[in-house]
């Protein structure tokens, strides 16, 4: 990379926080140009992030993309970095475009239900794209510390007492999470004596006995914390409560954050705890608790009653089939959770945008399914025998298609992208193993049969929710929906259209971002002999790389 180009690295951290910083200066009632500041950020922001794509996909194999941004113009490890990967551009694309339409959704009524909403959505922006950026430890916890004191403020947005009750809950779970995160990479630095994630990975193998033993109790350490915010069972009482109090465009945004903790925990267990005699740390764990907690989450679906509910446990078992996966360390079957990470998050976002519309006319059925005027109490008996029936009003069809395409997204039906993702899942399983003419892990076919539970569940509670709201009620008027609150929905679930379309070349990125992955080697040179700007070095085997 050379030029303007470098500076693309930085610039997903810098945008959002000039311009959460600038609406600070603005007095609430400027409520139009405040909004217009903030969809014009995450415009900027969706398009630095889709160049950074294409960047970090213009590559394969050793000629992959690694962009390494030098801030202070300080080298590796001394200095802090970011790093562009694909990996990286791909949570950073994610992010962007799930901001624009909840943003959308937002200035319909809720940006202007608290003060300063605006300002905290793009410093949680700020949060999340440094956590994706960063290349080391101590520089991912400030990031994190950054989105979680954004994402206190967005939850207890709009106040009432189940917020602020939920948000109390969220922030003593999260401060206690940041404590424990001090504490991992204090145990950390003391066992290697570096934070840099590079760095880390080419000192490991020379950490023997006693230091090993800190540094492993450090990565427990520090992995609990990840597994808390991706919400693995048992720590995750915490989430169903909080995602379904918070307001539909916060929800919705929430929907990636619980992301965040599958990113860093598939990012270290690869890149330090690949090789060496750590290898495999951690991995029993990730299995079985992701399999404790799709059970978890299967439960809480049937059992929920309100929407808001199913969606929040939607989101645990989401989490917990990607750390499944990621236990069984099969690169064909990450390949396939990464397809499914990106479906699942916006089919759950738009789902949790969507249940603010259909409960806002939660009593409309009466207008969806009746099938005689009758029911409606008309008096003017010869109306009644010309007319048989009633046309569905607009609103409730358009509600009714998205919560059908949720339901079939959520339970994996085809032909949407949630079939291509657990199918490639399934394939990876159970294909490869008998490819290789060897035996299918018990393991394995543990999660084949709660992956296919937990679908079969979400259908069932999607239906019951379904003909509850849609049909069985028979009191109530049509639901007033704005058009810039219905069409972030749809834009969320054309995505997953294109995701299902275009499923071929995803999924080969997929593949070749875990390949890069596995493969650590490119990461790792780029970073660390990665040139300072205006500082002529020689170049070869320790001096190129890098920008």
């Amino acid at each position: 990379m050379s030029g303007w180009q470098q500076h693309l690295i930085i610039a997903p951290i810098l945008i959002p926080l000039v311009a959460g910083a600038l609406l600070l200066f603005f007095d609430e009632r400027e409520r139009v140009l405040k909004a217009m500041i903030s969809v014009v950020s995450c415009l900027a922001l969706a398009a630095v992030a889709i160049s950074l794509f294409r960047l970090a996909g213009s590559g394969s194999g050793a000629d992959s993309f690694e962009g390494v941004y030098l801030l202070g113009n300080w080298p590796a490890p001394f200095g802090i970095v970011l790093v562009a990967d694909r990996l990286s551009a791909l949570m950073l694309v994610l992010a962007s475009i799930l901001a624009i339409p909840t943003l959308v959704y937002a200035l319909a009524r809720w940006h202007t239900a608290g003060a300063h909403f605006h300002s905290l959505f793009q410093f949680l922006l700020m949060g999340l794209n440094g956590a994706f950026l960063t290349g080391d430890l101590f520089n991912l916890f400030v990031f994190f510390e950054v989105m979680l004191a954004a994402s206190y403020g967005l939850l207890m947005h709009g106040s009432g007492s189940m917020r602020v009750k939920a948000g109390m809950h969220y922030i003593a779970v999260n401060l206690a999470a940041a404590l424990c995160f001090l504490i991992g990479v204090s145990a950390i630095y003391g066992s290697a004596g570096t934070l840099n994630m590079a760095d880390l990975a080419l000192r490991i193998g020379e950490i023997e006995g006693e230091r090993r033993m800190l540094l492993e109790a450090g990565a427990g350490i520090l992995g609990v914390v990840f597994l808390i915010k991706a919400g693995m069972w048992p720590l995750n009482f915490w989430l169903p409560g909080a995602y379904s109090a918070a307001t539909a465009p916060v929800a919705g945004i929430f929907a990636i954050m619980s992301k965040v903790g599958i990113y860093v925990i598939l990012r270290l267990s690869l890149l330090v705890f690949g090789q060496g005699a750590s290898a495999g740390l951690g991995l029993n764990v990730l299995l079985y608790g992701g399999m404790a907690t799709i059970a978890f989450g299967t439960i809480g679906v049937l059992a929920s009653q309100a929407l808001g509910r199913l969606a929040s446990y939607s989101v645990l078992v989401s989490s917990g089939t990607l750390l499944a996966v990621l236990g069984l360390n099969n690169g064909v079957v990450t390949a396939g959770a990464l397809f499914y990470m990106v479906s699942s998050t916006l089919t759950i976002a738009a789902f949790f945008l969507l249940i603010e519309l259909v409960e806002r006319g939660q009593d409309a059925g009466a207008s969806v399914l009746a099938v005689t005027m009758e029911a409606y109490g008309d008096a003017d008996e010869e109306e009644q025998e010309v007319e048989v029936g009633v046309t569905m009003p607009g609103t409730i069809a358009v509600l009714g298609v998205c919560f059908a395409a949720c339901g079939i997204l959520l339970s994996g039906l085809p032909p949407l992208s949630g079939f291509v993702a657990k199918f490639a899942m399934l394939t990876g399983m159970i294909g490869t193993n008998v490819a290789a003419q060897g035996p299918i892990p018990p393991s394995a076919w543990w999660i084949v049969a709660l992956l296919i539970l937990s679908g079969l569940a979400a259908l069932i509670s999607m239906t019951r929710a379904g003909i509850r709201t849609f049909w069985a009620s028979m009191e109530g008027t049509v639901p007033r929906v704005l058009v810039m609150e219905m069409a972030p929905v749809m834009l969320l679930i054309a995505l997953t259209l294109v995701l299902t379309v275009k499923a071929g070349p995803v999924m080969g990125y997929m593949e070749e971002t875990v390949r890069n992955l596995q493969q650590p080697a490119a990461y790792i040179d780029a970073v660390i002999n990665a040139r300072r700007a205006g500082v002529e070095e020689p170049s070869g085997p320790d001096g190129g790389g890098g920008i």
